[in-house]
């Protein structure tokens, strides 16, 4: 079960949020979305990912930084 502080996050801003971080490092997340099906807390979907795009989005995130 969520918690409170969970189900205040909302679904939209923290995929907005999950799409920008990478776009510092040159990283585009085309499927990221909300899943817009009940119940709640909507989850948000990841999508699929080519192995050109998972690459260096693992070494951004190893790195910790924005190039």
């Amino acid at each position: 079960m969520a918690t409170k502080e969970q189900q205040d996050i909302d679904p939209f801003v923290a995929m907005e949020s999950l799409r920008a971080a990478p776009a510092g490092a040159g990283i585009v997340l085309p499927l990221l979305g909300v899943d817009p099906a009940p119940p709640a807390p909507r989850l948000g979907e990841l999508g699929r990912v080519r192995a050109d795009v998972a690459t260096p989005l693992a070494e951004a995130l190893q790195r910790g930084d924005r190039r």
